[in-house]
Protein backbone atom coordinates (compact mmCIF):
# COMPACT_ATOMS: atom_id res chain seq x y z
CA UNK A 1 0.00 0.00 0.00
CA UNK A 2 1.45 3.37 -1.24
CA UNK A 3 1.08 6.27 1.32
CA UNK A 4 1.49 9.56 -0.54
CA UNK A 5 2.18 12.14 1.84
CA UNK A 6 5.35 14.95 0.44
CA UNK A 7 5.73 17.51 0.67
CA UNK A 8 5.21 17.26 5.02
CA UNK A 9 2.49 18.43 6.22
CA UNK A 10 2.29 22.19 8.06
CA UNK A 11 3.65 22.03 11.80
CA UNK A 12 1.24 20.69 14.66
CA UNK A 13 2.40 23.08 17.17
CA UNK A 14 2.22 26.87 16.64
CA UNK A 15 3.98 29.75 19.08
CA UNK A 16 2.04 32.96 20.09
CA UNK A 17 2.57 36.05 22.18
CA UNK A 18 0.71 35.88 25.42
CA UNK A 19 0.34 37.82 28.40
CA UNK A 20 1.69 35.81 32.02
CA UNK A 21 -0.05 37.14 35.48
CA UNK A 22 2.14 35.71 38.02
CA UNK A 23 1.31 37.13 41.61
CA UNK A 24 0.29 40.15 40.45
CA UNK A 25 3.20 40.64 38.11
CA UNK A 26 2.18 40.80 33.94
CA UNK A 27 5.24 39.58 31.54
CA UNK A 28 4.68 39.23 28.12
CA UNK A 29 5.97 35.65 26.23
CA UNK A 30 5.85 33.27 23.54
CA UNK A 31 4.15 30.06 24.42
CA UNK A 32 3.56 26.95 21.88
CA UNK A 33 -0.02 26.14 21.53
CA UNK A 34 -1.72 22.88 19.73
CA UNK A 35 -2.81 23.55 16.12
CA UNK A 36 -7.10 22.47 15.51
CA UNK A 37 -7.76 22.13 12.04
CA UNK A 38 -10.50 20.01 10.48
CA UNK A 39 -9.98 17.18 8.19
CA UNK A 40 -12.54 16.25 5.70
CA UNK A 41 -12.23 12.10 4.72
CA UNK A 42 -12.88 11.42 1.13
CA UNK A 43 -13.04 8.22 -0.26
CA UNK A 44 -12.31 7.53 -4.03
CA UNK A 45 -13.77 4.62 -5.90
CA UNK A 46 -11.85 3.00 -8.83
CA UNK A 47 -13.06 4.50 -12.30
CA UNK A 48 -15.02 7.41 -10.23
CA UNK A 49 -13.67 10.72 -10.96
CA UNK A 50 -15.83 12.53 -7.99
CA UNK A 51 -14.85 11.54 -4.35
CA UNK A 52 -17.03 10.76 -1.84
CA UNK A 53 -17.10 13.18 1.54
CA UNK A 54 -17.38 10.40 4.27
CA UNK A 55 -16.44 12.68 7.17
CA UNK A 56 -15.23 15.85 8.77
CA UNK A 57 -13.32 15.91 12.04
CA UNK A 58 -11.50 18.64 13.85
CA UNK A 59 -7.77 17.64 14.55
CA UNK A 60 -4.22 17.97 15.47
CA UNK A 61 -1.77 17.63 12.05
CA UNK A 62 0.08 14.78 11.97
CA UNK A 63 -1.02 10.81 11.42
CA UNK A 64 -3.62 11.70 8.85
CA UNK A 65 -3.37 8.77 7.39
CA UNK A 66 -3.73 6.59 10.14
CA UNK A 67 -6.33 8.66 11.21
CA UNK A 68 -8.51 8.23 8.07
CA UNK A 69 -7.79 4.61 8.23
CA UNK A 70 -8.65 3.75 11.85
CA UNK A 71 -12.20 6.00 11.65
CA UNK A 72 -13.12 4.27 8.30
CA UNK A 73 -12.28 0.75 10.25
CA UNK A 74 -14.06 1.62 13.14
CA UNK A 75 -16.84 3.25 11.51
CA UNK A 76 -17.22 -0.31 9.40
CA UNK A 77 -16.74 1.58 6.13
CA UNK A 78 -13.25 -0.80 5.60
CA UNK A 79 -13.08 -3.90 6.98
CA UNK A 80 -9.42 -5.14 5.39
CA UNK A 81 -6.58 -3.09 4.30
CA UNK A 82 -6.45 -5.42 1.20
CA UNK A 83 -9.26 -2.70 0.29
CA UNK A 84 -7.02 0.21 0.19
CA UNK A 85 -5.24 0.90 -2.83
CA UNK A 86 -3.35 3.98 -1.55
CA UNK A 87 -3.68 7.11 0.17
CA UNK A 88 -3.12 10.60 -0.23
CA UNK A 89 -3.70 14.48 0.11
CA UNK A 90 -5.55 16.49 -1.49
CA UNK A 91 -4.35 16.92 -5.39
CA UNK A 92 -7.02 18.55 -6.33
CA UNK A 93 -6.12 22.15 -8.42
CA UNK A 94 -8.97 24.24 -7.68
CA UNK A 95 -8.12 23.37 -3.78
CA UNK A 96 -5.86 26.19 -2.16
CA UNK A 97 -2.76 24.93 -1.66
CA UNK A 98 -2.37 25.14 2.41
CA UNK A 99 -6.09 23.28 2.51
CA UNK A 100 -4.48 20.57 0.54
CA UNK A 101 -3.33 19.20 3.40
CA UNK A 102 -6.57 19.60 5.66
CA UNK A 103 -8.41 16.52 2.89
CA UNK A 104 -7.33 12.73 2.78
CA UNK A 105 -8.09 10.80 -0.01
CA UNK A 106 -9.03 7.15 0.49
CA UNK A 107 -8.35 5.46 -2.79
CA UNK A 108 -10.10 1.89 -2.49
CA UNK A 109 -9.01 -0.90 -5.19
CA UNK A 110 -11.01 -2.39 -8.20
CA UNK A 111 -14.43 -3.73 -7.15
CA UNK A 112 -14.67 -2.48 -3.59
CA UNK A 113 -17.97 -0.64 -2.60
CA UNK A 114 -18.07 0.12 0.80
CA UNK A 115 -21.82 0.38 2.39
CA UNK A 116 -22.18 4.45 2.85
CA UNK A 117 -25.78 4.19 3.86
CA UNK A 118 -26.17 2.89 6.66
CA UNK A 119 -26.90 5.35 9.76
CA UNK A 120 -23.58 7.15 11.21
CA UNK A 121 -22.51 10.03 12.40
CA UNK A 122 -20.53 11.02 9.49
CA UNK A 123 -20.70 14.85 9.83
CA UNK A 124 -18.14 18.07 11.51
CA UNK A 125 -18.27 18.02 15.11
CA UNK A 126 -16.70 19.78 17.91
CA UNK A 127 -12.69 18.65 18.68
CA UNK A 128 -14.07 17.51 22.11
CA UNK A 129 -15.86 14.66 20.48
CA UNK A 130 -14.97 14.05 17.45
CA UNK A 131 -16.32 11.78 14.95
CA UNK A 132 -17.80 9.81 17.24
CA UNK A 133 -19.22 6.63 14.94
CA UNK A 134 -22.13 4.30 15.86
CA UNK A 135 -24.47 5.33 18.34
CA UNK A 136 -25.54 1.62 20.00
CA UNK A 137 -24.51 -2.09 20.93
CA UNK A 138 -27.27 -2.79 18.54
CA UNK A 139 -24.92 -1.38 15.20
CA UNK A 140 -21.84 -2.74 16.66
CA UNK A 141 -23.41 -5.88 16.13
CA UNK A 142 -24.94 -5.37 13.12
CA UNK A 143 -21.34 -4.80 11.98
CA UNK A 144 -20.24 -7.81 12.71
CA UNK A 145 -17.90 -7.22 15.92
CA UNK A 146 -17.57 -10.06 18.26
CA UNK A 147 -16.72 -10.31 22.00
CA UNK A 148 -12.79 -10.29 22.70
CA UNK A 149 -11.83 -14.02 23.77
CA UNK A 150 -8.10 -12.84 24.52
CA UNK A 151 -7.09 -14.92 27.32
CA UNK A 152 -4.46 -12.01 28.14
CA UNK A 153 -3.98 -11.02 31.59
CA UNK A 154 -2.64 -7.40 33.38
CA UNK A 155 -0.50 -7.89 36.27
CA UNK A 156 -2.08 -5.29 38.65
CA UNK A 157 1.80 -4.06 40.19
CA UNK A 158 2.82 -3.29 36.29
CA UNK A 159 0.10 -0.03 35.94
CA UNK A 160 2.36 2.30 37.85
CA UNK A 161 5.36 1.90 35.52
CA UNK A 162 2.75 1.87 32.51
CA UNK A 163 1.37 5.04 33.73
CA UNK A 164 4.42 6.78 34.18
CA UNK A 165 5.75 5.72 30.50
CA UNK A 166 2.62 6.87 29.26
CA UNK A 167 3.10 10.48 30.88
CA UNK A 168 6.54 10.45 29.69
CA UNK A 169 5.72 9.74 26.15
CA UNK A 170 3.28 12.30 25.24
CA UNK A 171 5.60 14.47 23.38
CA UNK A 172 3.33 16.85 22.32
CA UNK A 173 1.15 17.10 25.77
CA UNK A 174 4.77 18.42 27.45
CA UNK A 175 4.54 21.01 24.71
CA UNK A 176 1.23 22.41 25.13
CA UNK A 177 -0.91 21.19 27.63
CA UNK A 178 -3.50 20.37 25.39
CA UNK A 179 -3.87 17.07 24.44
CA UNK A 180 -5.35 13.56 24.63
CA UNK A 181 -2.94 10.58 24.25
CA UNK A 182 -3.78 6.97 23.46
CA UNK A 183 -1.47 3.89 23.42
CA UNK A 184 -1.13 0.83 23.11
CA UNK A 185 1.44 -1.70 25.53
CA UNK A 186 1.55 -5.60 25.46
CA UNK A 187 1.26 -8.05 28.17
CA UNK A 188 4.13 -6.99 30.11
CA UNK A 189 4.25 -3.42 29.92
CA UNK A 190 6.24 -2.00 27.37
CA UNK A 191 4.98 0.97 25.25
CA UNK A 192 4.47 -0.30 21.98
CA UNK A 193 3.03 3.13 19.93
CA UNK A 194 1.23 6.35 21.34
CA UNK A 195 -0.53 8.87 19.83
CA UNK A 196 -1.83 12.26 20.55
CA UNK A 197 -4.28 14.33 19.22
CA UNK A 198 -6.36 17.76 20.61
CA UNK A 199 -9.33 15.15 20.14
CA UNK A 200 -9.77 11.72 22.39
CA UNK A 201 -11.20 10.30 19.78
CA UNK A 202 -8.78 10.79 16.80
CA UNK A 203 -5.81 9.91 19.45
CA UNK A 204 -7.59 6.43 19.57
CA UNK A 205 -8.24 6.27 15.58
CA UNK A 206 -4.82 7.21 14.79
CA UNK A 207 -3.59 4.47 17.06
CA UNK A 208 -6.11 1.78 16.21
CA UNK A 209 -5.47 3.31 11.97
CA UNK A 210 -1.59 2.32 12.58
CA UNK A 211 -2.14 -0.76 13.52
CA UNK A 212 -4.85 -1.64 10.85
CA UNK A 213 -2.85 -0.62 8.08
CA UNK A 214 0.62 -2.66 9.73
CA UNK A 215 -2.58 -5.92 9.33
CA UNK A 216 -2.29 -6.15 13.79
CA UNK A 217 -5.68 -6.02 14.06
CA UNK A 218 -7.37 -7.78 16.15
CA UNK A 219 -5.10 -6.43 18.57
CA UNK A 220 -5.98 -9.86 20.98
CA UNK A 221 -2.56 -9.28 23.08
CA UNK A 222 -2.39 -5.67 23.46
CA UNK A 223 -4.04 -3.22 26.31
CA UNK A 224 -5.17 0.05 25.14
CA UNK A 225 -4.45 3.26 27.49
CA UNK A 226 -5.74 6.35 27.38
CA UNK A 227 -5.49 9.95 28.90
CA UNK A 228 -9.58 10.68 28.75
CA UNK A 229 -12.45 9.44 30.64
CA UNK A 230 -14.05 6.59 28.56
CA UNK A 231 -17.26 6.95 26.75
CA UNK A 232 -19.50 4.30 24.71
CA UNK A 233 -17.30 5.72 21.93
CA UNK A 234 -13.59 4.94 22.49
CA UNK A 235 -14.96 1.59 24.10
CA UNK A 236 -16.81 0.50 20.73
CA UNK A 237 -13.22 1.48 19.03
CA UNK A 238 -11.55 -0.87 21.44
CA UNK A 239 -14.22 -3.05 20.61
CA UNK A 240 -13.59 -3.14 16.30
CA UNK A 241 -10.02 -3.43 16.94
CA UNK A 242 -10.33 -6.64 19.36
CA UNK A 243 -8.31 -5.22 22.36
CA UNK A 244 -9.56 -7.03 25.67
CA UNK A 245 -8.09 -4.55 28.00
CA UNK A 246 -8.80 -1.11 28.04
CA UNK A 247 -7.32 1.57 30.80
CA UNK A 248 -8.34 5.29 31.18
CA UNK A 249 -6.97 7.65 33.51
CA UNK A 250 -10.18 8.62 34.28
CA UNK A 251 -13.86 7.85 34.79
CA UNK A 252 -16.32 5.53 32.64
CA UNK A 253 -19.90 6.27 31.34
CA UNK A 254 -23.04 3.44 31.74
CA UNK A 255 -22.61 2.78 28.39
CA UNK A 256 -19.43 2.39 28.09
CA UNK A 257 -19.77 -0.33 30.75
CA UNK A 258 -22.56 -1.87 29.44
CA UNK A 259 -20.59 -2.26 26.37
CA UNK A 260 -17.44 -3.59 27.35
CA UNK A 261 -19.31 -5.89 29.58
CA UNK A 262 -21.53 -6.73 26.24
CA UNK A 263 -18.20 -7.44 23.98
CA UNK A 264 -16.20 -8.91 26.74
CA UNK A 265 -13.59 -5.96 27.51
CA UNK A 266 -12.05 -5.85 30.87
CA UNK A 267 -12.67 -1.73 31.58
CA UNK A 268 -10.12 -0.24 34.29
CA UNK A 269 -10.96 3.63 35.11
CA UNK A 270 -9.35 6.22 37.39
CA UNK A 271 -5.80 4.65 36.85
CA UNK A 272 -3.57 6.35 38.81
CA UNK A 273 -0.52 5.17 40.14
CA UNK A 274 -1.13 1.96 41.97
CA UNK A 275 -4.77 2.96 42.54
CA UNK A 276 -7.58 1.83 40.16
CA UNK A 277 -11.25 0.88 39.35
CA UNK A 278 -12.01 -2.33 37.99
CA UNK A 279 -15.68 -1.75 35.97
CA UNK A 280 -16.12 -4.98 33.78
CA UNK A 281 -13.60 -8.22 33.03
CA UNK A 282 -11.92 -8.84 36.49
CA UNK A 283 -10.68 -12.13 35.44
CA UNK A 284 -8.16 -10.80 33.50
CA UNK A 285 -6.75 -8.34 36.28
CA UNK A 286 -4.14 -10.55 38.55
CA UNK A 287 -3.79 -9.01 41.54
CA UNK A 288 -1.06 -9.77 44.07
CA UNK A 289 -2.85 -8.74 47.05
CA UNK A 290 -5.10 -9.69 49.17
CA UNK A 291 -8.65 -8.36 48.66
CA UNK A 292 -10.85 -6.76 51.37
CA UNK A 293 -14.14 -5.13 51.54
CA UNK A 294 -14.66 -1.46 52.79
CA UNK A 295 -16.22 -1.36 56.03
CA UNK A 296 -14.86 -4.87 56.97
Amino acid sequence: MRLHSFPPPRSNVSRRHIRRVTGGQISTRMDRIIVEEPMEIRIRLFGVPEPISVGVTMRTPGHDFELAAGWLFAEGILHSPDEVSHLTYCTDSHVDHEQRYNIVNVYLRPGIHPNLDRPRRRFAAMSGCGVCGTASLASLRAQGVAPAESQIRLRAALLPRMGEVFRQSQRLFQQTGGLHAAALFDEEGRLLSIREDVGRHNAVDKLIGQAWLDRQCPLERNILMVSSRAGFEIVQKAAVAGVPILITMSAPSTLACDTASAFGITLIGFARGDSFNVYTGEERVWLETVEHTEGE
